[in-house]
């Protein structure tokens, strides 16, 4: 059993790393096509934020997934590594073709697909998942009003200076932008591999009698979660900082802004979101405000429709792996 959950952990942060190369996007993206930083120092600062998260906030987002989405008292390696497996097999496949999913979701959906199948219904927590799911809504829509309207107060409050005063003003303002979005994106994101380690790690004995997140999985989780951004999805970059909207410095920093508020207080209340969602939500808020016609509606409705099927298409892979995996260890 011991060899099984080293073997999980490992594809735990397997999964955190691709988690940091789909959601490296998130960050540095509109960073990188506004021209404000060159693509390799991007993901570096981005990579260096995501870590320095770590110094700043709690593990509520954590506890969440190790305790809020299926109960500890059903779950056993098994189902911790064919959640890991189906979620790192879909991440892998979007991001090899760019499109940025939630890689939160395909984890919550990983671990709901073989609950359900072992246990059905009494095996998952239920309010814990609602949560989710209303946020899977809810944190894109606040993404683009909040983007929408701290643009339109910037551009009333910049009406006077001419645009190359507003360019060099918000040149250096979106790198204290990035900066504090990848440190968003590094407390949300990393936590939630935090969290099925340590219920992996409490479901078979390892943590004693009460739940929590040991500090070396804490360390373990940031450094592998900004390794991954350091490496970067490139294909995913693209089509958020180019192809969903042009962006000059001053809707990188309106856009960055209203994600990182977004997320920061969804890390603070517990809430497992999707940087991919409120970020991309962020965007079209802030490209909206030039005219409609200025998002490219039919790349976002492509973006749309892979977040729809992550938690349905992760709950199916993994719960097929879930029924191979059982048939080889379990005799």
């Amino acid at each position: 059993m011991l060899t099984l959950i080293i073997i999980t952990i490992s594809i735990a942060l397997i999964f955190d790393f691709l988690n940091g190369m789909n959601d490296a996007a998130n960050s540095i993206a509109t960073v990188i096509s506004t021209r404000v930083l060159s693509p390799k120092i991007a993901v570096a600062w981005a990579a260096f934020f995501n870590f320095a998260a770590v110094f700043f906030f709690g593990v509520h987002v954590a506890t969440t997934i190790g305790k809020g989405i299926v109960d500890p008292a059903f779950v056993d390696a098994y189902l911790i590594l064919s959640a890991l497996l189906g979620s790192v097999i879909w991440t892998y496949f979007c991001t090899h073709f760019g499109m940025p999913i939630s890689v939160s979701h395909a984890l919550i959906g990983g671990m709901i697909g073989p609950a359900l199948i072992s246990y059905g219904m009494k095996g998952l927590i239920i309010a814990g998942i609602t949560k989710v799911i209303i946020f899977i809504v809810l944190s894109p829509v606040l993404g683009f009003v909040l983007g929408y309207i701290i643009m339109v107060l910037t551009l009333h409050a910049f009406k006077s200076s001419t645009p190359r005063k507003v360019d060099i003003h918000f040149r250096t303002l979106q790198l204290l932008s990035s900066a504090v979005l990848s440190l968003a994106h590094g407390t949300n994101d990393a936590q939630k591999t935090m969290g099925i380690i340590a219920v992996l790690l409490y479901s078979t004995g390892y943590l004693g009698e009460t739940f929590h997140v040991p500090y070396w999985v804490i360390i373990a989780s940031y450094s592998t979660i900004s390794l991954g951004t350091l490496a970067g999805g490139w294909k995913v970059i693209k089509n958020i900082g180019v192809g969903l909207t042009d962006l000059k410095p001053v809707h990188g920093f309106c856009a960055q802004t209203a994600g990182s508020l977004t997320i920061l207080g969804a890390s603070l209340a517990g809430i497992p979101v999707s940087t991919t969602h409120t970020i991309t939500g962020s965007i079209m808020g802030v490209g909206i405000t030039r005219r409609l016609s200025a998002v490219h509606w039919g790349l976002a409705g492509h973006i749309v429709l892979a977040w729809v099927f992550t938690i349905p298409a992760t709950m199916i892979v993994s719960g097929l792996l879930y029924l191979v995996i059982k048939t080889i260890f379990v005799p």
